[in-house]
């Protein structure tokens, strides 16, 4: 039976936005394109289960001669992933001018440096997709902000300009750039537009009842083109409000419900990704009621608390952390990571550890062969804001041995894909890549260490080499994939608890579901280290053996994945 809108209460949750009139508008382009895209978009529902697995990966990442970057992804995935990872989240996918993707000029075209959405078509026959959804700004070249600045019908209010002498200190920077950024209007005026990432990534104007119908089309367009999952990349950011920081914004939350609302009238099988890269508990707030708003948010502070735990040689904090973790209902969860193309997250650590180790974290990246990037704060003063840095290598100093080298990356990978939710795995974590700096000094952009580009061949013969570090790393991911896509308590909305041992060393995640119980253990520290057993008789996933007794011994940087009999 054919779901029907609300109206009534939608249209009054559009009030709160818009004024009367323009909320009547809305609601009736929402009706035209719930016309136009009925026909389009399956409505399937396969709710989420352990064998969710993703990647994530720019579309040229990896690249061969004769192919496009997109057919030659399949063939890696095709070869290389499946079945065991059977997602793929592109990263911006479409045409785009700086920022590796993130500055796109067209939402609704492939860039044709990659291929075509045929492409993308015969990717997603054998692989779900996750959609990029840039729409807190696009790039200062696309047509919509070349309308604006003509101020065509339709586009007058499609980005925010601002006076430049008000005070606009309170908003939250994600980077140390300029807020403003002047353009010349068709008619010659010079404007200062809101521009929160840089000068080429405009800000679109969310107080706009046509933006808000613009990015209602562009993540129905998605939708239809066999997105599964649709990530809203600085969603954080959306509404903007003088006065205010700028962020979190009650506004922002209930755009992402209402477009939610709208989307589940045509499918269940589509969920939404919020990409929040703050503080846990602003993080966690995209989950809503736990029905209205994302389905899924990023785990930002796992990603360096793993690498905090190592450090420290103890999982005192990694304990607390997670033993805090509390969803609002049982049909949400993480999307959880370490690594991806972004540096990592330092804000997600605000209130968890205190400052300076913040900033031991930052002189470890350095002193790994890594860079930093810093955010400006309220009071003036600047603090780290992400470390640019290969996850390996930051785990690891380069005078390390490849032995430890593994068992660190493979420690923290593991426990990553036996907490609550799906997983991501970015595409030179599988691969086992390392800081790639001739990125970093071709571009000037610090965030190019982790985006090293391949060629298949080689890296095909480099996978094949039983001695390299990469056919390491690869085929220690594979295995512990295996386990995972084929054990129930592994579902991302299955139980998760989680025990420290006492002296600190061990962190265990108990999972639980359909009667299924699977106890994943593991040794932070470069030393032995035993544990009470929380089960007398498990077996060993890893190491395909029984297990009794009442203590569990672990050497350095060991895990188990040990399922109740």
């Amino acid at each position: 039976m054919e779901k029907q809108l609300h109206k009534e209460s939608f249209l009054n949750s559009l009030r709160t936005l818009y004024t009367e009139k323009q909320s009547d508008w809305v609601l009736k382009k929402v009706e035209e394109l719930l016309e136009k895209y009925r026909p389009i978009i399956k409505d399937v529902h396969a709710p989420l289960t352990e064998k969710d697995v993703m990647l994530i990966t720019y579309g040229d990442n990896v690249q061969q001669e004769g192919k496009s970057h997109l057919q030659t992804l399949k063939k890696f995935i095709d070869n290389y992933c499946l079945p065991e990872i059977n997602t793929t989240h592109i990263l911006p996918c479409f045409p785009y001018t700086s920022d590796d993707g993130f500055s796109v000029t067209d939402y609704y075209e492939i860039d044709p440096d990659l291929g075509t959405w045929e492409d993308i078509k015969k990717l997603s026959e054998s692989n779900n997709i996750m959609f990029d959804a840039v729409v807190n700004h696009m790039s200062k070249s696309s047509k919509w902000f070349q309308f604006y600045l003509a101020q065509e019908e339709g586009f007058k209010d499609f980005f925010i300009a601002v006076d430049p002498s008000i005070d606009l200190s309170k908003v939250v920077r994600p980077r140390a750039l300029p807020l403003l950024t002047p353009f010349k209007t068709k008619q010659r005026k010079e404007i200062h537009v809101w521009t929160t990432f840089s000068e080429d990534q405009v800000d679109l104007n969310a107080r706009s009842p046509e933006v808000f119908i613009a990015i209602l089309d562009v993540l129905l367009f998605y939708t239809s083109k066999g997105g599964r999952f649709i990530r809203l990349d600085a969603i954080a950011f959306l509404w903007k409000e003088i006065g205010t920081n700028c962020i979190h914004l009650p506004e922002t939350h209930l755009i992402i419900k209402l477009h939610k609302e709208v989307i589940r009238l045509l499918t269940d099988d589509l969920y939404i990704i919020t990409e929040t890269n703050v503080p846990h508990k602003e993080n966690i707030s995209y989950f809503g009621n736990g029905e209205d708003e994302a389905d899924l948010v990023y785990n930002f502070t796992l990603a360096p608390l793993l690498v905090y735990s190592i450090m420290k040689e103890s999982v005192s904090v990694l304990g607390n952390w997670a033993q805090s973790l509390k969803f609002p209902s049982d049909k949400v969860c993480f999307f959880n990571f370490t690594a991806s193309h972004d540096g990592i997250g330092m804000r997600p650590l605000q209130n968890i550890i205190p400052d300076e180790e913040v900033g031991q974290l930052a002189k470890r990246a350095e002193k790994h062969g890594g860079l930093v990037g810093y955010k400006n704060n309220e009071d003036g003063s600047q603090s780290p804001y992400e470390l640019n840095c290969n996850y390996m290598d930051l785990l690891s100093g380069p005078e390390e041995e490849d032995e430890v080298r593994v068992a660190k990356m493979i420690l923290t990978q593991s426990v990553m894909l036996a907490m609550p939710g799906v997983p991501g795995i970015y595409f030179h974590s599988l691969v086992g890549s390392r800081n790639y700096y001739k990125g970093v000094e071709e571009s000037g952009i610090k965030r190019r260490i982790n985006r090293e580009k391949l060629n298949y061949e080689q890296l095909a013969s480099e996978l094949a080499d039983t001695d390299s570090l990469r056919h390491t790393i690869f085929n220690a991911y594979k295995k512990i994939l295996k386990i995972r896509t084929n054990q129930k308590a592994f579902n991302p909305l299955g139980k998760a608890s989680y025990h420290v041992s006492d002296d600190q060393k061990i962190f265990s995640i108990k999972r639980e579901h359909e009667g299924d119980t699977i106890f994943a253990v593991y040794n932070f520290s470069n030393s032995e280290a035993t544990m009470k057993a929380l089960s007398s008789h498990v077996y060993d996933l890893v190491n395909e053996k029984e297990w009794t007794g009442d203590s569990w011994k672990l050497k350095p940087y060991q895990y188990y994945w040990f399922k109740v009999k």
